[in-house]
């Protein structure tokens, strides 16, 4: 979706509900006005620019978000209604009651104001990554499929003693496409919601509001579910307890072991989902609830020479198969990530080139504002040796006749042997241990 899309579509589910509010029906105002409002909080994350425009979008989302109070608790006051004319009204139980809603009303705005904070995390458009754009991983991805979609889809599979993974942690070298695969994880699983949370979503500098986050963060996951929980960086929150480390970060971790499996909690359909490149940092209680642990190695060589034709694309280039083969055989030891920065800077060499050049020479060929008409006087770098050089600098030629020549092997070979792998063999070893002891090959 464009820019500023999300803005728009939020306000039209928004004008929607306060028309349905006005013609009475609340119970779709209630549940537009709660979709708006989730939009709106997605447009604040990731669309609003400044401090003014998002101010005055949570302006808006306070105001509806009251309205939507109101409309619930009006809705559920007509529920009772019936109950009540049942006779069932003792002194007690109107004390019971009258108790009941004064501790709901000292509840509510700060639980409110909690899961406002948290809405944000809510994917609300899917990232557009589907598990064919992520290059080998079978097994995470297998593994993952299994935990995500089969109980959606099949929910009938799963009973008895036979229940899904309520928490897999993919680990890994950085750059390997851990966060990669969560994102296929948020665009296949289409009717689950999908929380993407960082440390940031669940810190708090006011006492005890950290761990009221994080608890906030699972109700609100029960009340979406089916959902998924992804943590990027699991290890920013959840390393071992040690004597040294602050009061507030130990709750936090004592906080998430009690919601990942504690007593009273109801974890039925919802996903903890970790990635991490340091495993070995993770407290032991925190890493036996990451039920599944998912090693996300290094790309083999087929799964590089994939990732060479999806980062080339359809840039102009002249590199047959042969060399991309040959490129995957030389980037052993290199990232997913590695193989795309070698790639983005050899797409960049002929623009080099063109800034470098001192001589353009005339060519006939497409025209680059508009590939179906031919040019015939389209000007190209060459070197001074040539006979039909033209002696002038890139600033001189027209924007609307420069051609950029293909992107070649040299090119390719050049950016490779400046770029060097971004893993180094000391965490290399710490991962194979890790798996050794705790993990299971993706």
């Amino acid at each position: 979706m464009a820019a500023g899309s999300t803005l728009q579509k939020a306000i039209d589910i928004v004008t929607k509900a306060t028309e349905e509010d006005r013609n009475k029906n609340y119970e779709e105002a209630l549940r537009l006005y709660e979709h708006g409002v989730e939009y709106f909080l997605h447009a604040i994350k990731y669309e609003a620019q400044g401090d003014k425009a998002k101010d005055s979008i949570r302006t808006k989302c306070l105001q509806y978000l009251d309205r939507a109070e109101k409309l619930k608790a009006y809705l559920k006051k007509g529920k009772k209604k019936p109950v009540k004319d049942g006779g069932s009204s003792s002194k007690e139980d109107k004390g019971k009651k009258e108790g009941d809603s004064s501790d709901s009303d000292s509840d509510d705005p700060e639980k409110k104001k909690l899961q406002s904070k948290l809405e944000g995390a809510i994917i609300v458009e899917k990232p557009h990554v589907k598990w064919s754009d992520v290059a080998g991983l079978e097994g995470a991805k297998e593994a993952l499929k299994e935990a995500v979609i089969l109980p959606i889809k099949f929910p009938h599979l799963f009973t008895g003693k036979r229940i899904p993974w309520k928490g897999i942690l993919l680990f890994g070298p950085p750059g390997t496409g851990k966060s990669y695969l969560a994102k296929a994880v948020a665009t296949e699983a289409n009717n689950s919601t999908f929380f993407s949370v960082s440390s940031s979503d669940l810190v708090s500098k006011w006492l005890g509001e950290s761990e009221k986050l994080v608890k906030n963060l699972f109700e609100l996951a029960r009340t979406h579910k089916p959902s998924i929980i992804f943590i990027d960086e699991v290890d920013s929150l959840c390393s071992s307890r040690s004597d040294n480390e602050s009061e507030s970060a130990r709750r936090i971790k004592t906080e998430f072991l009690v919601q990942m499996q504690g007593v009273g909690s109801d974890n039925d359909g919802i996903l903890v989902l970790g990635a991490t490149n340091t495993p070995w940092i993770l407290d032991s209680a925190i890493r036996r609830r990451f039920e599944k642990r998912i090693y996300i190695p290094l790309p083999e060589e087929h799964a590089r020479l994939v990732m060479f034709k999806l980062h080339l694309g359809n840039t102009a280039h002249c590199l047959s198969e042969e060399n991309i083969r040959t490129l995957a055989k030389k980037t052993e030891g290199y990232s997913g990530a590695d193989i795309s920065i070698v790639v983005r800077d050899g797409l960049m060499q002929p623009v080099r080139k063109v800034q470098s050049s001192t001589h353009f020479k005339r060519i006939t060929g497409p025209s680059p504002t508009d590939k179906e008409t031919i040019c015939n006087d389209l000007l190209v770098p060459c070197s001074p040796g040539d006979p039909d050089a033209i002696e002038m600098t890139w600033m001189e030629v027209p924007s609307d006749k420069l051609s950029v020549p293909p992107v070649t092997m040299g090119d390719i070979l050049k950016s490779l042997s400046s770029t060097k792998p971004t893993v180094n063999e000391e965490d290399m070893k710490k991962l194979d241990k890790f798996t050794e002891d705790f993990g299971q090959e993706g």
